[in-house]
């Protein structure tokens, strides 16, 4: 049976629009908290992956749901530049301190 695997896969997705939705309104807090749902179901995905094989059906919504992760990824991604250049600038003003 690989409900459980494909139901990784759905979980990983629903976690990256919500972290998608996180970033449209800047809420970069959210941002942080949905990565790290996703960085533990991706583990646990890679755990499960070694103990379930999926169907020819499930392979192919497979292939859609990563779609969807890769596309929610690319729009992220597009919506944190500003913030993270603007951060890496804040901290190249910083004064640096040598220990």
């Amino acid at each position: 049976m690989s409900q459980l695997l494909i139901d990784y896969y759905k979980a990983i997705e629903d976690s990256s629009h919500k972290m998608l939705q996180a970033a449209q309104v800047e809420d970069w807090d959210e941002v942080v908290r949905y990565e790290g749902a996703c960085a533990v179901l991706i583990e646990q995905l890679r755990h499960q992956s070694y103990a379930e094989q999926l169907t020819p059906e499930d392979k192919t919504e497979k292939a859609r749901i990563m779609q969807r992760i890769l596309r929610n990824d690319a729009e992220i991604r597009y919506l944190t530049e500003p913030w993270i250049q603007q951060f890496e600038h804040l901290l190249e003003r910083r004064p640096q301190v040598v220990h």
